[in-house]
């Protein structure tokens, strides 16, 4: 960038800013011409809309393309262009002279040659100065310091340069024509040939030195003489204007080029440069004629063909939200065409003018002076970008302005008259203020209108890279100039850009659809062109002319219907000849037409004279409307009494300003006001006469909102001056007589003492339908709430059963608000002592509702009676009677129960409680009859724990009734729900039995029987199938999962099927190989833990003192009499002489066995691991195999200890890790196949002692099957006897060899004591201690494996498999047992040792098991161990000692309690220290031996007990 420090630039005044409201900002034509006044005086005025207001930017930008016009910065200022255009006439002459123009420099700057001849000339010419010796003076007005005599060197300067052009300028006349061929013009003469020129253009000689100035040497090249210099030189000056560049730009690649420019010329960012400063920096560039810049502007821009800015109403993809600006009035697409625009009534699109141009700028791109189209208004908005400094002259010093630009630059208005017009000319702002033309300036910012006003001069330039949109506009007040600006033109001999005259006429024939402003004035500027038409018309004819056509000229080119001397476009009228029918001119002009007669010439015309005046007529009358309104306006508002017009006549006329478009006036507004106010009296009077909302608030009891009497009376006196009158008046009239009315009916009320309520509530109602603030209303109210209440009162009282605690404290606190009165007080006082009453019985009943404990029965009969002599209602008495009708009735019924023949179902003791809870009562049989419930879930809950498997889906009814789904191939019987039935039901439905039979116990028990028939039958056909189809049946299926078989199958010994190993539980498995006796029962035999008889017994014990039954107490029955009935069956079977022999071979078999075992010393039996010494009991052999064979084991039993020992280690083993693999089968083959060698050895042991193969023992053909029938229905039993042992061994040794029987022949000395229920077993996890009074059974819960797992009647009765007394066992003397009395003589009338569960109490010794499948720790409860000790001091290792209390049957480690190896023998009682202080007492179970049999006998016949105080 290049300053020069001495330009000075004054920026000219500001012009005015305006800042609409957004009121204002609706009406875009009527807020311009209100500013007007204000912003015309300047000629521009800038507008900033509202913030809110800012519409989006619609043009297509990608798809925006154009070329820009090329701007020299220096070529556009006026002075600067005079400059250029000397230096190129001096270049030319030079040129043309054979020399080449060189501007000399003159203190280091270029010598200004223009100022220089310029000023030379002002002085009087180069002889002048010369003579006055001015050059000095002339170097100081060019701008040379005066201290440097400079004067000489441009004398000689311009003698060089301009002096021979001053010359040349002189003597342009061309001498006359000489006849030589080469003689010199100038001198005429021939000779100095050698110095003779010849002129390149017209071939004339010169001598050298007679040219002025002289040459000294002939020039190079072509030279032309001063004849054709005079030619060239006198040519025109070409009509300066901008070219188009070449390149085509979009938005994008211009803006970056803008951007590049601006940065690059000020070497700062774009927008960091300060206006100020590109301002003066602008002005600078123009004033120089040595900077020479260029600019790029994309200026007039057609919207049609890029789009506009601004959305319209054709914008594609249209939001709603940019609906409000696509029909704004700012919308410059919409302004031009607005209501209240002439410009509106102009059908063609002018580009330019009622269609907007865009115009893309950057940094000093330009507009120059100028003012708008037909001095029309014009409108400017920047879309976006940086500024756009204005520059403007107002339109009343248009002319000034115009003389000032011809007088600063003469020589361009005289090759150019209509520069200005051109927009090519700019001159700086401080040359023209000096002229004083006034100026003012502003600068447009992005959203920002620039408003021109007409034939206001503006110019200005851009910033830097912006984008803006402008176009013309033409309110009502611009026809006058407009008329104005078309004469202008016309002398200047101007194009119009539309007919002035067509347009007026146009709005003429249309009158109605015109604004009334727009009427006015265009009825005013009609009449001037009417009257000069007139006089037009006349001159012509006064001329001659007389010939006459009618000519629409809108239907004709504007170029062909222009006047062919001042290019007006003619509408009015015409004048053409007939010499040449396509020239024509206008009126004013017709004598510049032709030379022709006026004969020949022929006036077209459009209208003729007597067309015009109808038309003018037409405007007049909607010009002179609003007159004749107002007339009618005045008329009525001034009206008096019975000349008032109605309200709807005063509405009439305020529509017809709306329809005629009437400008807003003060007499309109008045008559509007006049209108409101009469509506808004009608609707009061109206809302008064209707009892609706008024225009304030809605009536209340308040008088604040309510009308007063006053008000009435002054809004009556309102209706009555108003300007019209409203049908509502009358109503408000009659309103004010009805309110006298009752005022007067009001004071003679309230002069009686107490009034009847229903006069006083009418009167009130009336006063309140008046909707009218009456002093009397508020007293009516006081009145009618004193009667109504006391009415009220007397009415509450009479009826009691109406008389509650909160009704009466309502009507006392009512009473206390109302105005004192005596009657009032007296009611107060009656109230007030009903209240206390109340609250104390009502406070004594709830008291005795939650009282703890409650009161009895009696006492609150007692109170209740008490409380009914109070005359009201009380909740709390209510309750309490309530209460006490309950517990009576519920204390019958308990009554009644318990005087009933039979105990009561525990259903119905159940629904007792259930109800005898809820009454807060002291209901005394309630607390036995809970205890009875309770009893009775804990006997159940104990029962189930006996017999209920873990987590079985059978309840314990159906595990107790016999089975009724054997052979049922979905292997499951269709139970209901148990919450749907109770167990009533349940039994009845398996018993296949009404309910009403249920409740006889003599139908359940034989149900019971016939169930069992029908189960064993059912169980003998389902073995008979299964045996037929595993032996003819190829395509039969097994097991649970109804599939064909497969070798190493297991058999169930109940009902022979098939059944694959990885198909049965693991829980079914694990148990079969805890019998010893290899014996298997599928998932479906076996449905219960089969608990022994001994357990049920004892169970049934604690039955007897529950007064309810229980329908599984009657099944457990039924279970119990049928094991006993069987039991003794077997019994009787097995003393029979066949059966006695059989057992008898086993036994003395089976000791052989165990002594050949013993002999052998074989410490690595696989059966028993040496280095484990386990203690186990002794073996005692059963009292069933017969004398003989008893005395031998007895005589023996010191010498087999040692072999017993080691079997009973070796079976303790098996039960402990699971490791034991039995045939469960006939085929004998085990899921964990033996070894070869184990094989091998046991049958060199079984034939070491037996000399023949086969059978063991054989049963004869009569006692096998009733041995087979009776082992099923021992297996059907629910219940685990041992009997059912003994027989299935016998079937096994009767059927196979003793080489298939290992397991059967180990287990003989030990079966009684090897039972499922007394093996030794694990300690379990230690189970939460019970209550005293929970343990009637005196059991604190072992941790073994059965939740029942000690009674204190453990045994009744003495199996024939057991061979030592248990401890604790009441053992029932059996006549002819004499061994049993010689094992009592042999102890000294003592009992032998006892044991707990039947399982070495003294010591256990824990292995740990590697071989143990985790299905097997899963299923096997007995995993879990748990020390009673409180500090447990969890002892590790293979082997631990454990010890179990006589007292708590608590498990405990040696190490916890203190103990060391040894310290307690096996028979020792061992107590641990919490048993050991607590004192010794009976337990209420323990019976004697002769109540056990009692016991027994009774329940197998059925009989009552006789004895049951004990129980």
């Amino acid at each position: 960038m290049v300053t020069q420090q001495e330009f000075q630039f004054i920026p000219p005044p500001e012009a005015p800013v305006f800042k609409p409201t957004w009121e204002e900002f609706q009406d875009a034509l009527g807020y311009i011409n209100k500013i007007r006044p204000i912003a015309e005086q300047s000629g521009i005025c800038k507008i900033i809309p509202p913030p809110d207001w800012q519409p989006p930017y619609a043009v297509d930008v990608d798809n925006f393309k154009f070329t820009p016009r090329i701007q020299r910065l220096n070529e556009l200022e006026a002075h600067t262009r005079i400059k250029l255009n000397f230096l190129d006439q001096i270049a030319k002459f030079w040129e043309l002279q054979g020399s080449s123009l060189k501007i000399p420099v003159v203190e280091r700057k270029a010598l200004d040659l223009y100022s220089l001849h310029k000023h030379v000339q002002l002085e009087g010419g180069h002889e002048h100065v010369t003579k006055e010796r001015r050059w000095n003076r002339i170097a100081n007005k060019i701008g040379f310091p005066s201290n440097k005599n400079l004067g000489a060197l441009l004398k000689s300067h311009y003698e060089r340069i301009l002096h021979p052009y001053d010359i040349f300028q002189r003597e342009k006349s061309i001498p006359p024509e000489v006849l030589a061929k080469y003689i010199c013009l100038n001198c005429g003469r021939g000779d100095a040939e050698d110095q003779m020129l010849l002129c390149d253009g017209c071939d004339d000689s010169y001598h050298i030195f007679c040219l002025v100035p002289p040459l000294m040497d002939i020039p190079k090249g072509d030279w032309r003489c001063p004849k054709c210099v005079a030619v060239e030189v006198s040519k025109p000056v070409e009509a300066f204007g901008f070219e188009q560049a070449q390149k085509e730009y979009t938005l994008q690649s211009f803006g970056e080029m803008a951007d590049k420019f601006k940065q690059d010329y000020f070497n700062m960012p774009v927008h960091l440069v300060p206006t100020e400063m590109a301002e003066r920096e602008f002005w600078r560039i123009v004033s120089s004629i040595d900077e020479d810049v260029t600019v790029e502007y994309g200026a007039d821009l057609h919207t049609m063909d890029h789009g506009s800015g601004f959305p319209t109403k054709n914008s594609r993809n249209l939001l709603p939200a940019d609906q409000e600006y696509a029909v704004s009035g700012w919308n410059l697409n919409n302004l031009p065409v607005l209501e209240g625009s002439v410009l509106g009534h102009i059908n063609c699109d002018i580009s330019g003018m009622k269609v907007p141009w865009m115009y893309v700028g950057m940094c000093f791109s330009t507009f120059c002076w100028h003012n708008e189209d037909h001095w029309s208004y014009s409108i400017n908005y920047l879309h976006w970008g940086e500024p756009k400094t204005w520059y403007g002259v107002p339109g009343g010093k248009a002319e000034q302005f115009e003389t000032a630009m011809i007088g600063a630059a003469p020589e361009l208005f005289e090759a150019q008259p209509d520069l200005l017009h051109q927009l090519v000319t700019i001159m700086n702002p401080n040359i023209l203020m000096k002229s004083g033309v006034p100026i003012v300036r502003t600068d447009q910012h992005a959203g920002e209108f620039i408003i021109t006003f007409p034939r206001s001069y503006h110019a200005g330039f851009n910033q830097g890279y912006n984008f803006a949109e402008a176009v013309n506009f033409a309110p009502s007040d611009w026809l006058a100039i407009g008329r104005e600006c078309v004469i202008h033109y016309s002398n200047l001999k101007r194009y119009c850009v539309f007919s002035h005259d067509e347009l007026v006429c146009k709005m003429a024939s249309t009158p109605d659809e015109l604004d009334l402003t727009v009427a006015a004035a265009t009825y005013q500027d009609m009449l001037k062109m009417v009257d000069l038409e007139k006089k037009l018309r006349k001159n012509l004819l006064h001329a001659g002319v007389t010939n006459a056509e009618r000519e629409a000229f809108e239907l004709l080119p504007d170029d062909e219907r222009q006047c062919d001397f001042c290019k007006t476009t003619c509408f009015l009228s015409a004048v053409t000849c007939s010499c040449n029918l396509e020239k024509l001119v206008c009126l004013r002009h017709y004598k510049q037409l032709c030379s022709c007669p006026s004969e020949n010439h022929t006036l077209r015309y459009r209208y003729t004279l007597d067309e015009l005046p109808p038309l003018l007529h037409r405007l007049k009358v909607r010009a002179e409307s609003f007159d004749h309104w107002a007339v009618k306006v005045k008329e009525a508002l001034e009206a008096e009494g019975d000349e008032k017009l109605d309200v709807s006549d005063l509405r009439e006329l305020v529509e017809e300003a709306e329809a005629q478009r009437f400008p807003d006036s003060e007499l309109l507004q008045t008559l509007v006001q006049a209108v409101t106010e009469a509506e808004k009296c009608a609707t009061v009077a109206a809302h008064l006469a209707t009892k609706k909302v008024r225009t304030r608030t809605r009536g209340s009891a308040e008088a604040k909102s309510r009308l007063t009497l006053e008000e009435l009376q002054l809004f009556h006196e309102q209706i009555e001056s108003l300007a019209c009158t409203i049908r509502e008046g009358d109503a408000v009239r009659e309103l004010l007589s009805r309110v006298t009315a009752f005022q007067e009916e009001a004071i003679q009320l309230l002069s009686q003492e107490m009034p009847e309520s229903e006069a006083v509530s009418k009167l009130v109602e009336s006063g309140c339908s008046l909707d009218i603030d009456l002093p009397e209303l508020p007293k009516l109210k006081h009145k009618l709430q004193q009667v109504e209440w006391l009415e009220e009162v007397e009415d509450t009282l009479d009826d009691s059963n109406s008389v509650t605690v909160e009704c009466v404290r309502r009507l006392r606190d009512n009473g206390n608000l109302l105005p004192p009165h005596p009657k009032i007080e007296k009611a107060m006082a009656q109230l007030q002592e009903l209240l206390n009453s109340m609250e104390m019985w009502d406070e004594k009943a709830s008291q005795a509702l939650n009282a703890k404990p409650g009161k009895s029965l009696v006492e609150a009969e007692e109170l209740v009676k008490e409380a009914g002599e109070v005359p009201a209602h009380l909740p709390s008495v209510v309750s309490l009677r309530e209460a006490v009708k309950k517990g009576r009735e519920w204390t019958n019924r308990v009554n009644n129960l318990q005087n009933g023949e039979t105990p009561p179902l525990l259903e119905t003791v159940e629904n007792l409680v259930s109800r005898g809870r809820p009454i807060p009562l002291h209901l005394e049989e309630l607390s036995t009859l809970e205890e009875n419930v309770s009893a009775a879930h804990s006997w159940l809950e104990k029962t189930a724990r006996t017999f209920l498997k873990k987590n079985s889906h059978l309840t314990l009814i159906e595990v107790l009734v016999p089975r009724m789904d054997i052979g049922v191939v979905s292997g499951k019987r269709k139970r209901v729900k148990r919450e749907e039935m109770s167990a009533q039901q349940q039994q009845a439905q398996l018993l296949d039995m009404s309910i009403e039979d249920a409740a006889n116990p003599a139908n359940v028990v034989k149900a019971f029987k016939d169930c069992e028939e029908r189960e064993v039958r059912a169980m003998r056909s389902l073995r008979a199938h299964n045996w037929n189809k595993r032996e003819g049946d190829s395509h039969a299926t097994f097991c649970l999962c109804h599939k064909a078989a497969q070798p190493n199958m297991i058999t169930c010994s109940l009902c022979l099927d098939l059944f694959h190993t990885g198909c049965v539980p693991s829980s079914h498995r694990n148990k079969s190989k805890l019998t010893n006796d290899g014996r298997f029962l599928c998932p479906s035999c076996e449905r219960s833990r089969r608990p022994r008889l001994e357990t049920i017994l004892s169970l049934l014990v604690a039955l007897q003192k529950l007064p309810v039954r229980l329908p599984e107490a009657e099944a457990l029955q039924c279970v119990t009499e049928r094991a006993m009935s069987w039991q003794d069956r077997a019994r009787q079977l097995l003393e029979t002489e066949d059966l006695k022999k059989a057992l008898g071979k086993l036994s003395v078999f089976s000791q052989k066995i165990m002594d050949a075992q013993a002999k052998q010393q074989h410490p690595s039996s696989p059966r028993m691991n040496g280095s484990q010494d386990m203690e186990v009991e002794d073996a005692v052999n059963d009292n069933s195999f017969g004398g003989e064979d008893i005395e031998k084991e007895k005589d023996g039993s010191e010498t087999k200890n040692g072999t017993e020992k080691d079997k009973e280690m070796d079976e303790s083993k098996k039960g402990e890790d699971g490791s034991w693999e039995h045939a469960y089968s006939s085929n004998k083959n085990n899921d964990k196949k033996k070894t070869e060698a184990e094989k091998a050895r046991w049958s060199r042991l079984v034939a070491s002692v037996m000399d023949v193969e086969g059978p063991l023992i054989n049963l004869s053909s009569c006692v096998r099957p009733q041995v087979q029938d009776l082992l099923v229905e021992g297996e059907l039993l629910e219940v685990s006897l041992d009997e059912t042992t003994h027989l299935w061994r016998v079937l096994q040794a009767a059927d196979h060899p003793p080489a298939m029987l290992e397991e059967t022949l180990l287990s003989l000395n030990s079966f009684g004591n090897q039972s499922e229920d007394n093996k030794p077993r694990k300690p379990g996890p230690k189970k939460r201690k019970v209550t005293l009074e929970n343990q009637e059974e005196g059991n604190t819960k072992s941790p073994t494996k059965s939740p029942l797992k000690k009674t204190k009647l453990n045994k009744i009765m003495a199996t024939p498999g057991e061979g030592k007394i248990q401890k604790g066992v009441v053992k029932k003397k059996i006549p002819g047992s004499k061994l049993l009395e010689k094992k009592k003589k042999e102890v000294g009338g003592k009992e032998m040792p006892r044991r707990k569960k039947e399982m070495p109490r003294m010591k256990r010794k824990r292995q740990e098991s590697s071989n143990l499948s985790k299905s097997d720790e899963d299923d096997d409860e007995d995993e879990d161990e748990a020390c009673a000790a409180k500090r447990c001091r969890h002892p590790v290792g293979q082997n631990v000692d454990w010890v179990q209390c006589d007292g708590c049957e608590g498990w405990f480690h040696y190490v916890c309690v203190g103990l060391s190896h040894g310290d307690v023998s096996e028979d020792e009682e061992y107590m641990c220290s919490a048993c050991s202080a607590k004192p010794q007492q009976n337990k209420a179970d323990e019976l004697t031996e002769e109540e056990s049999v009692d016991l027994l006998l009774s329940l197998a016949t059925g009989l009552p007990k006789e004895n049951t105080s004990t129980v």
